[in-house]
């Protein structure tokens, strides 16, 4: 098996930081819309309710998304050094 082939999964620091600031401005820009949003104060509580819940469940489904490609991952490692022990047991036997 052969890790150099393996794509890297580590994202530049550039991409880090330009996620971050990406993630301020949006939370900034929603806050300051709802601040001036003309609506009754009960309205307002619950865009904002629901502003708080989108980003969660956005961070839980991309948690998820990325919890089930690191199972993936690890069970195809299993699955292909299953699959040369057999093949160097068949390869001995002979």
């Amino acid at each position: 098996m052969n890790d150099i082939t393996a794509p890297s999964l580590r994202t530049s620091q550039a991409f880090n930081m330009f996620s971050y600031v990406n993630f301020i401005v949006a939370a900034t820009m929603m806050a300051g819309g709802i601040y001036f949003l003309e609506a009754s104060f009960a309205a307002k509580g619950f865009y904002a309710m629901a502003a708080l819940m989108l980003v969660s469940a956005t961070v839980g489904i991309t948690k998820a998304l990325r919890d089930k490609e690191e199972a993936d991952r690890l069970h195809n490692k299993l699955e292909e050094a299953r699959t040369e022990r057999l093949l160097a047991e068949v390869t001995q036997a002979r």
